[in-house]
């Protein structure tokens, strides 16, 4: 079974892309998710983010404080660093056994951050949803309720989109272009490997 990378900025579609492939009976793990989930679940999650950043992460019903956390990482990129490499190896583990149980010619990991974090080397193939910068920062301003400047902000913190484009072995334009028979072309190649 391929495991196939699905990964694109903010605004550019791919949880879109990820739900047509899902109704094309293909498993997706969609990793901001899972890993809000593990964030909960995971007893080493929860005691290595308490040992590194206190019991205030964490509420007394063991759920996550997300504005305590969010607090703590706001322009600290050291903060940030270090919850990624407490989260993502358990994410990917958890990935891991999750593919095993999928009965499918491929299975999809959608994650904003494959190229950012070296993700990217454990699939297959790649495939990078983009769109033009004026379309993405429209589309987070209508979802999130924020300004273009807000917008921006996320972008710069997030890999050039070009150097997804040119790392990934499928492009899924969605601009205007229609994407289901991008998405169809790239389903078919799948699943004749």
């Amino acid at each position: 079974m391929l495991k196939i990378g699905l990964t694109g900025g903010i605004g550019t579609g791919k949880s879109i892309v990820a739900e047509v492939f899902k109704l094309l009976g293909i498993p997706v793990y969609v990793s901001d998710k899972e890993a809000k989930r593990l964030m909960i679940e995971s007893d080493e999650i929860r005691t290595r983010l308490i040992d590194r950043f206190g019991a205030d992460v964490y509420f007394e019903n063991k759920t996550l404080n997300r504005k305590h956390l969010s607090d703590i990482i706001f322009n600290n990129p050291k903060a940030l660093q270090d919850i990624n490499a407490i989260v993502h190896p358990v994410v990917r583990n958890d990935f891991q056994s999750w593919s095993e149980n999928q009965q499918s010619p491929y299975v999809i990991q959608e994650s904003a951050i494959l190229f950012d974090t070296g993700l990217y080397k454990n699939f297959d193939k790649i495939i990078c949803v983009t769109a033009s910068e004026e379309i993405r920062i429209k589309r987070v301003m209508e979802r999130d309720g924020v300004d273009a400047n807000a917008v921006m902000e996320r972008m710069k913190n997030q890999l050039d989109e070009n150097v997804k484009i040119e790392k990934s072995d499928f492009v899924i334009y969605n601009n205007s272009d229609l994407i289901l028979p991008q998405i169809m072309n790239i389903h078919e190649e799948l699943s004749g490997c």
